[in-house]
């Protein structure tokens, strides 16, 4: 379904031929023959090295920044209610010792 499709390989194009050191006769086009020539076929090589993938492998890895990014946050919020606690621990024991 989502499988890239290769271009066709374009038509190549024809050479022109020096024949003669002449000026008059410097530049011919090279004769067109009635045949037909098959496309000339390029050498097999990968698209992309992870076409084939397809749309598992995105969500796998929406999934994973998701999940990530989560972990960070929950992280980060049990830092700053660590620091709280500390600030009012400390708070608590100041005025304790002033008493």
């Amino acid at each position: 379904m989502l499988r890239p499709k290769l271009p066709d390989a374009p038509p190549v194009p024809t050479a022109h031929l020096i024949t003669s050191a002449l000026p008059a006769e410097r530049h011919h086009t090279a004769p067109v023959c009635a045949c037909q020539h098959a496309p000339v076929a390029s050498p097999a090589r990968p698209v992309a090295p992870y076409v084939g993938l397809g749309v598992g492998a995105v969500a796998a890895v929406l999934v994973v920044g998701v999940v990530l990014t989560a972990l960070l946050a929950t992280v980060a919020i049990t830092a700053v209610s660590v620091s709280i606690a500390a600030l009012v621990l400390r708070s608590q024991l100041s005025s304790a010792r002033t008493r």
